[in-house]
This record gives structure tokens, sequence and C-alpha cells, in this order.
């Protein structure tokens, strides 16, 4: 493993391989260490713990989700382009951060409550920027107004965070392909029909009919 990352991403570049080889309960601190050539002193100087090495590799891709969902609502000037921006950042999460994804979703059964509960406030947030955003669709005349807001962001969060399961990176279609895809199915299902046919939101929508 290359030594020219900072320590701390060593340790978690390492503890990501062996996590997923062997698992959270398969893998000690000393296997970890060795793996990227660090100290046990390193190790602790970076993480309190295992534990907090899990919740790590969770806040790097919710992170950068939140990150993106909240820039995203703050400088996109409508409600459709608001969306688009949030679920193109989603599913690109599934490409960039792969292999933590995996991990987490394997393992977080063994967080300590701290952890769990610091997750649950960022997940939380993620899903109020995204209801808001319906909220603003609705209002605005741009999404139906017969929608059930929550059962609409849960369908919306539930089909794109179930991409970790299928995803590949050398697989038939590209990661922003999907989104293509993921945006054309939300919008379609979402937008009034005075919506679909403004010319501002028609390059959202799949020319090319997926084979």
């Amino acid at each position: 493993m290359s030594d020219s990352k900072p320590l701390k991403e060593r340790i978690l570049d390492a503890a990501l391989q062996l996590f997923e080889r062997y698992g959270y309960h398969g893998v000690t601190v000393n296997q970890i260490v060795a793996e990227c050539s660090a100290s046990k002193g390193g190790f602790y100087h970076n993480f309190s713990s295992k534990d907090e090495l899990l919740y790590e590799i969770h806040d790097y891709f919710i992170s950068y989700v939140l990150e993106k969902a909240k820039r995203a609502f703050e400088e996109c000037a409508t409600p459709t382009e608001k969306l688009v921006a949030v679920i193109q950042s989603f599913v690109k999460v599934f490409h960039m951060y792969k292999a933590h994804i995996t991990v987490f979703y394997q393992e977080s059964m063994y967080l300590r409550p701290e952890y769990k509960e610091a997750i649950a406030t960022k997940r939380d947030e993620f899903r109020t920027i995204m209801r808001a955003v319906i909220v603003e669709g609705v209002q605005s005349g741009e999404f139906r107004e017969e929608l059930n807001i929550d059962i609409t962001v849960m369908s919306i969060l539930g089909t794109v965070n179930w991409t970790y399961k299928w995803y590949q990176p050398n697989g038939a279609s590209t990661i922003e392909e999907i989104a293509e895809l993921y945006i054309d199915l939300i919008l379609h299902s979402i937008l009034t029909n005075d919506a679909k046919v403004n010319k501002q939101y028609a390059h959202f929508f799949r020319k090319i009919p997926c084979i």
C-alpha cells in the first residue's frame, strides 16, 4: 500500500479491504496496521477504536451526499433542477465510495449506539432536504399535487439506495448513465404535464432507448 497518503486514509483503505474480505469481527487492529504498514500508536492517534473507524467509513459517503444536497437546495433555481442535482450526487456516491457503502451495510449492526445516533442525524437531515424539494415542487406547480410527500421521498431514497446491491463499476452502464435513467423515471413520475413539456427540462429525459 502506498505511503503517499496521510496515515488516516491509509488506515481507512486497509480497513475497507480487510472488512470486505473477512468481515468486521474477523479483523483485528493488528491486522489493519500491518496491512498499511502503520503502528498501533498511529492507529489510536487517529481512531479511538474499531467502532469509530467503522463510523468514519460511513461518514465519508453520507457527508458527501449531504453537502451536495445542501448546495443543490441553495444554488439551483427550480425544484426540478434541485431534485436532479440531488439525485445525480446521490447516485454518484455508489461509484465513488462503493467499498465504504458495501462495508457499512454489511457491518453497521456492530456500531455503538452513539455512532448509530450520529449516522441517523445526518440521514434525517438528508431526508429533510429531499422532502423540502418535493414540497417546493408541489407548491410551485412543477410536481403533481396529488403526490403523497413522504411516500414519494421514501420511494426515491429506496430506489436509489438499492443501487449498492447491484452496481458494478465495470458493468454495462456507467454511473452517469444510471443516474440519467433514475432521473428520467422519477421525473416522469412526479412532474406535472406542463413541467414535462417545459423546454428547460428537456435535456433531463433520455433520448435513446435503453436496450
